[in-house]
């Protein structure tokens, strides 16, 4: 990692070295909201959707058995 941090140096793509790991460190944060951002958004509500309502659970075995039968049919 160290050396890809040089290169960017060397390329010129960044002035110093501190500059591509403060760079790095924004993406990253950037990347951690996101993610935090979609956890609390949409998996939250999904999951409480389901817990209000468990009749809408799809399985892995029901949508396995739903391919099957889909690709039994030549679809």
């Amino acid at each position: 990692m160290a050396e890809a941090v040089r290169e960017r140096v060397r390329s010129g793509e960044y002035a110093s070295e501190s500059d591509v790991i403060r760079d790095g460190l924004r993406a990253l944060f950037t990347r951690d909201q996101v993610v935090k951002t979609w956890l609390h958004g949409q998996v939250a509500a999904a999951y409480d959707a389901l817990v209000a309502d468990p009749n809408d659970i799809v399985t892995a075995s029901d949508v396995r058995a739903q391919l099957a039968v889909r690709h039994a049919a030549g679809r």
